[in-house]
């Protein structure tokens, strides 16, 4: 008699005891690695994704940067650079000019989508503000673009159309 036929556990040989037992323990296995698979889609990764406008508009290309932590958005940053890459928010010249016609200026309407963002997460409804509608459609098309790299996990900046 082989070893393999012997009788070892309520009448099953070894050959078929390990048949058996190996076949459940695959079908384990792939329905384990199915749900992990399911969830991946939904999930944002940790780390950090930033997605831009493919143009540059009146001399401004918009982006978005997030940081990701356990599935949640922790932090963010929305603004806009100039060709040689300075940043819009940090203009006092618009700044000025701005507030006096509109009541509003990159500072303070970038922060405001940002805020909206960290509360409604991936929610990307935000309410438009005053003087910063162009921005804030902007805002609009970049959360998902952001967002949809975070759940793939890749780093690289996303364009926006």
């Amino acid at each position: 008699m082989k070893l393999e036929d012997m009788t070892i556990f309520q009448g099953l040989s070894i050959r078929r005891y390990i048949c058996r037992f190996a076949a459940k323990g695959a079908a384990v296995l792939f329905l384990c690695g199915m749900l992990l698979l399911a969830g991946c889609g939904n999930k944002m990764q940790d780390g950090y994704y930033t997605a831009e406008m493919a143009e540059f508009s009146h001399g401004w290309k918009e982006y978005v940067c997030i940081q990701v932590k356990d599935d949640t958005i922790v932090s963010a940053e929305f603004n806009a650079k100039d060709a040689s890459g300075f940043i819009k928010a940090w203009d006092n010249e618009y700044m000025r000019n701005m507030g006096t016609v509109s009541g509003n200026y990159p500072n303070q309407y970038t922060r405001e989508y940002v805020r909206q963002l960290l509360e409604g997460q991936k929610d990307t409804q935000v309410d438009s503000m005053a003087g910063a509608t162009h921005s804030g459609d902007n805002f609009k098309k970049l959360i998902p673009a952001v967002i949809e790299q975070a759940k793939k996990g890749d780093s690289a900046t996303v364009k926006v159309e």
